[in-house]
C-alpha cells in the first residue's frame, strides 16, 4: 500500500509517496492543510533524510529505490535526466539527442514535464536552447531557486 509523508522544504511542503517497491512520487505544494509528518512510514524515511541533506547542501546525488508510473518513453526520459550532473544543465535538444532522435524534442519536453519525482529526478536541470528557464511544473521561481542552490555564484574577495 502506498504511503505518503509530508516534509517542509524551502520551496513548500513536499509530498513523498511510496511503498516497498520504491518511491512513486515526490511533489511540492503550498497547501497549508499538508503539515509535515511526524509519523513517517519506513518506505519514505530515507527519501526524507536525503531531501533534507539536499536542502542543507550536503547531498548532490540521491540513492533511492524509485518506482514512478509512466509510459516506457517517459521512463526513458526520466532515466536520462538522472545523467545530468548536480550543478549542470542540459537543453531540451540535448535531451532529445541523448534519446537518439533530435526530432523527439517536444515529446521529451512533455515527458520531462510529467516527471513525478521532483528534485530526485532532476527535470529542473533542463533549460531552453537559449539558456532560458522554460517549462517547469513547480513554477519557474522554484526552478531558478533549485538551479541557484545547486550552482551558487561565489563572490570573489577583492582583498
Amino acid at each position: 500500500m502506498i504511503q505518503t509523508a509530508y516534509l517542509e522544504t524551502p520551496l513548500g511542503i513536499a509530498a513523498i509517496s511510496g511503498d516497498e517497491n520504491g518511491i512513486t512520487s515526490v511533489s511540492v505544494t503550498q497547501e497549508s492543510s499538508n503539515k509535515p509528518s511526524k509519523d513517517i512510514h519506513p518506505y519514505v524515511q530515507e527519501t526524507i533524510a536525503q531531501l533534507k541533506e539536499y536542502f542543507d547542501g550536503q547531498r548532490t546525488v540521491f540513492d533511492l529505490k524509485l518506482n514512478p508510473s509512466g509510459t516506457e518513453f517517459q521512463k526513458k526520459v526520466w532515466e536520462e535526466l538522472l545523467n545530468i550532473p548536480f550543478g549542470k544543465t542540459a537543453t531540451y535538444l540535448d535531451m532529445a539527442k541523448r534519446l537518439g532522435d533530435p526530432k523527439c524534442i517536444r515529446a521529451a519536453a512533455s515527458a520531462n514535464g510529467k516527471n513525478p519525482l521532483w528534485i530526485i529526478v532532476p527535470c529542473h536541470r533542463v533549460i531552453g536552447s537559449d539558456g532560458s528557464l522554460t517549462g517547469y511544473a513547480g513554477g519557474l521561481w522554484r526552478k531558478k531557486w533549485l538551479l541557484d542552490h545547486e550552482n551558487p555564484v561565489k563572490q570573489q574577495s577583492l582583498f
